[in-house]
């Protein structure tokens, strides 16, 4: 886990898990490498992790990736940090975690913006900022009342990816539940947007690694 993935993690669960007990919790891409999600969890929560193959952290193993084996309506909170981008169809496991998920449940996704190509076992997928509304719109289309309750793209650090990241409320008449966003907190991003913007805040076109090459000379 890149340093980055932690810290991001840590914003979410103090937005959306702060004073609340008994929560159950999935992680889709458990296995501890360098650290897991597990270790920012609020405590008390029962954290259950699924991943295509046995190792440290994983609790329940998939034999098959666009299934979750886990009830419908039974969790919370689903969390997945550094996954999706090895997941060659993503957008089905997404739905699966909108099964489920409670209907005032939320879904936090954490996928690479750019970073070199890493297979475990595959690398298909980075992601931009449209991606986030792309998914909210896929979710409903396929019969849900999912909105996308924030998306940003967060800066590098100790590493070399910048992480883009997405959180989902699963039925949007439960907005009221969740009064708290991380860019309410946040004080360096890009290409934010959280639930009733009409603009992204602090619009960037070019990634980090394109202005950084620019500064230095190396990109015209």
């Amino acid at each position: 886990m890149h340093p980055t993935a932690r810290q991001n993690a840590e914003w979410f669960f103090a937005a959306y898990a702060a004073g609340r007990t008994e929560l159950a919790i999935a992680e889709i891409g458990s296995q501890d490498v360098n650290g897991s999600l597990r270790d920012s969890s609020p405590p008390g929560a029962r954290y259950v992790g699924l991943d295509f193959i046995p190792g440290k952290g994983v609790d329940l193993v998939l034999t098959d990736p666009y299934a979750l084996p886990l009830p419908s309506e039974s969790q919370d909170i689903v969390v997945s940090s550094s996954c999706f981008e090895h997941s060659q169809m993503f957008w089905l496991v997404f739905l699966e975690i909108l099964r489920i998920l409670k209907s005032n449940g939320v879904f936090y996704i954490n996928a690479p913006s750019n970073g070199p190509f890493h297979r475990y076992p595959v690398d298909c997928w980075r992601f931009y900022p449209d991606a986030a509304e792309a998914l909210a719109a896929w979710g409903r289309r396929s019969g849900y009342q999912v909105v996308l309750l924030e998306s940003y793209t967060t800066g590098q650090s100790g590493g070399c990816f910048n992480d883009f990241v997405a959180i989902y409320l699963k039925d949007e008449q439960q907005i009221s539940k969740h009064p708290t966003r991380v860019l309410d907190r946040l004080n360096s991003f890009t290409n934010g947007r959280a639930y009733g913007d009409s603009v992204l805040r602090n619009h960037q076109v070019f990634p980090e690694d394109q202005r950084r090459l620019g500064e230095v000379g190396l990109l015209k």
